[in-house]
């Protein structure tokens, strides 16, 4: 129970206190003098019991989110409003209602708000900024808070001192940072028209004439798109009508002024007069054709009065029709119109747009939003293809020339692939020619030692047959077949298709070819043809050495076997054997899974190279020949150099010191001819008498006679074999490298071994 406010009686609630002022009636807002007495607090700015504090902060309390103050964060930072207001207009006939126009601005800041009116010219009315920034409180019964950023949004009316603004839209910025906050926006309201300003815009429209320095000015649209041409591919397919086919075209929209112009894409041989335009460049309208004007009664302008002459001040003139009453209306295409897939009106032709250019992709992207281009193929199909029938083969001359008469009215020679001729034709010391040989199966015992060399000519796919003279046989040798093509055997005499004649790849080593009935079996060929088929191995399979290799993998279950038939056979364990032995273990170990050429493409991959010597007197004169080049002659130089570092006296040198001494004199050698040099002038010291060594390199003072060119000789001639190949492909073969590469590490095969 409360004690009486009488002196003694009361308690000291105040004890600590220090402010005990009065609080001023008037304070400042926006450094606007202003009657703050409704929120005026008690003593020492305590709060009255049941009075509300307004809030001094923006929406954002302080302590929540970032510490730095809301008038920097949001600096410049405004959340802009479209709204309208329905005044009413009491006392005029004319209009019971105004619409007006605002734009409310709401400062992030401090939470102020400002309204604006936008001038409009003659209105009458006092525009301009309707309500200064300020905080606005609600309307009742919250007339003690303030207006917040909560309470904005598209399609909602707000209230400012009794007057209700409709929100109809916001800009870009306010639409993010509303989203941003989580407060959802709205779709834009229609925006309504204020019925006065439209009837006094008819009536002003109605009252102003058109005088003839009033033209319409299109200045501006040619000075922007001078230059600028839309481009669309088009089809015309005029197939349905008689002698009608389809017409490709290209259309050039001008946005300059909006004409158009088509061009018709000619193909060799159409059989058309080639025009320059398909149609001129005009304006094309939408209903063509249109039907017959008189004269002047299409036109831009009408006049509808003339006036002057009645009195010497007054200059003569007229007036045109503004509203054009009389104006024939004609709807002319426009680059709205044109997009990938419609149809056109060109004067009666449908022309379908199929394709764009970049260009034009670019402007109806940016100017009307499209992002779908895709063509419509404009080629038309391709009709059936009908079979041409030939009769067959009479027997009379080769079967391309009876080809030939069959073509056309007047016969011409075949053509033959001269492309081919000319690259693979015999040049300097590549032939491109094949030899094979060969021994002929038959059943009779006089011709059963008979060789043959067998050549194939890769320009023209001709076979020729020679046979070496043999002494004593029976036989005059010398051309057995000239050079020809040769039928593969089993095919029709007269028939219409070209027959199919031998090819390259079906001749290798152990193959058996029919050549007009002889029957030959091919046992060897020479060095070029064998490198052929090794560097041609997608045409060569059986010279494809992997191919050849996995054939012995898959006899791997036999691998112990297999290594231990080498062993057996190599009893000096040299790691090599002749040809004869590997062929032999070869074959019987593939059982019959190899043919010869595959075991000779293994043999030439393992052989032992032979290492020939080179001569002494021939590296000296290529040594020589290098030198004379170069006009190199410092030898002198060379052995003072030499002498100098020789402290023992003893005219030789290490092979490395004389290596380094060519480096640093530049002596202008090859470097393998040079290795090659030092080898042969090493001793088993591994040291150089430097004086025999460079006075032989002195081509002044020990010349050599020079090189002399080994004559040409070719290594096949047209028809002749000037040597026959070497029965076996290599002398030894290095079968322990096979083995390795096959079956196993080599330390597994050392192990066995």
């Amino acid at each position: 129970m409360a004690l009486p406010l009488v002196p003694g009686n009361s308690v000291n609630r105040n004890i600590g206190k220090e402010k005990f002022h009065k609080s001023q009636h008037w304070g400042f807002c926006n450094n606007v003098r202003m009657l703050v007495s409704d929120g005026k607090p008690g003593i020492g700015g305590e709060p009255l019991p049941g009075q509300k504090t307004k809030p001094r902060n923006t929406t954002y309390p302080k302590g929540e989110g970032s510490a730095v103050p809301s008038w920097v964060v949001f600096d410049k930072q405004v959340l802009c409003f479209d709204a309208y207001l329905e005044d009413e207009v009491p006392d005029k006939n004319q209009e019971d209602y105004r619409i007006r126009y605002y734009k409310i601005y709401y400062y992030l800041e401090d939470d102020t708000i400002q309204v604006n009116e936008p001038e409009v010219l003659n209105s009458g009315l006092n525009q301009g900024i309707f309500i200064r920034r300020h905080r606005i409180s609600l309307p009742p019964p919250d007339e003690d808070q303030f207006y917040t950023v909560y309470d904005f949004n598209v399609s909602k009316d707000v209230v400012f001192y009794d007057k209700t603004f409709k929100i109809y839209d916001c800009d870009v910025f306010t639409k993010n940072f509303l989203k941003k906050v989580g407060i959802r926006v709205n779709p834009p309201g229609p925006r309504p028209e204020d019925p006065y300003m439209k009837s006094r815009r008819e009536t002003l429209e109605y009252m102003k004439p058109l005088r003839p320095y009033e033209s319409l000015d299109t200045r501006k649209q040619f000075l922007e798109y001078d230059g600028k041409v839309l481009r669309f591919f088009c089809l015309w397919d005029d197939s349905g009508s008689l002698f009608g086919d389809r017409r490709d075209l290209v259309l050039h929209y001008f946005l300059a002024d909006g004409t158009i112009e088509i061009k018709e894409l000619m193909p060799q041989n159409s059989g058309r007069d080639a025009m320059a335009l398909f149609l001129r460049r005009s304006k094309l309208p939408k209903h063509g054709p249109p039907g017959i004007f008189q004269p002047g009664e299409i036109t831009e302008q009408a006049v509808l009065n003339v006036y002057g002459g009645l009195s010497l001040t007054r200059m003569p003139g007229y007036l045109l029709d503004r509203y054009e009453l009389g104006k024939v209306d004609q709807e002319f295409y426009t680059d709205a119109d044109l997009t990938i897939g419609a149809t056109i009106n060109v004067w009666g032709r449908k022309v379908l747009l199929c394709d764009c250019d970049e260009f034009t992709k670019c402007y109806y992207r940016s100017n009307y939003g499209i992002e779908n281009f895709t063509s419509i193929p404009c080629k038309a199909p391709t009709p059936p293809k009908i079979e041409r029938k030939f009769p067959p083969y009479n027997g009379f001359g080769s079967e391309e020339d009876s080809l030939r008469t069959c073509i056309g009215l007047r016969p011409t020679p075949h053509k033959k692939d001269f492309k081919k001729f000319m690259e693979l034709d015999s040049y300097g010391n590549i032939s491109n020619i094949l030899r094979y040989f060969a021994k002929l199966i038959t059943d009779k015992c006089e011709d059963v030692d008979r060789m043959f060399v067998i050549s194939y000519y890769l320009s023209d796919n001709t076979i020729s047959v020679f046979e070496p003279v043999e002494r004593n046989s029976g036989y005059d040798g010398g051309m057995f077949l000239k050079r020809v093509r040769i039928k593969r055997p089993g095919q029709e005499l007269f028939k219409s298709e070209l027959s199919e004649y031998i090819q390259p790849e079906e001749l290798y080593i152990g193959a058996k070819v029919n050549i007009n009935g002889y029957l030959f079996l091919l046992l060897n060929a020479d060095e070029y043809t064998l490198k052929h088929m090794e560097n041609n191995t997608d045409k060569f399979p059986f010279s494809n050495l992997q191919l050849v290799l996995q054939k012995l993998k898959d006899e791997e279950a036999k691998s112990r076997e297999i290594k231990q038939v080498f062993r057996a056979a190599d009893c000096n364990f040299t790691i090599v054997m002749d040809y004869n032995t590997f062929r032999e273990i070869v074959m019987n170990i593939t059982v019959g899974k190899l043919i010869e050429q595959e075991v000779i493409t293994i043999a030439r991959h393992y052989r032992v190279p032979e290492e020939p010597c080179p001569n002494l007197d021939l590296l000296i004169a290529q040594a020589h020949e290098q030198l004379k080049k170069n006009t190199f002659e410092t030898f002198d130089e060379f052995i003072s150099t030499c002498a100098y570092e020789d402290r023992e006296k003893k005219n030789v040198l290490p092979t490395k010191d004389i290596k380094r001494l060519c480096k640093s004199f530049r002596l202008p050698l090859n470097e393998d001819l040079l290795e090659t040099l030092l080898s042969r002038f090493e001793d088993s010291e591994k040291q150089i008498n430097y004086e025999s060594f460079f006075s032989a390199l002195n081509w002044r003072m020990n010349p050599t006679p020079p090189l002399v060119a080994p004559s040409y000789l070719k290594e096949v001639c047209e028809d002749v074999w000037l040597g026959m190949p070497s029965p076996i492909p290599a002398k030894c073969i290095d079968y322990f490298t096979l083995l390795k590469d096959v079956y196993g590490l080599e330390e597994q095969i050392c192990q066995f071994w």
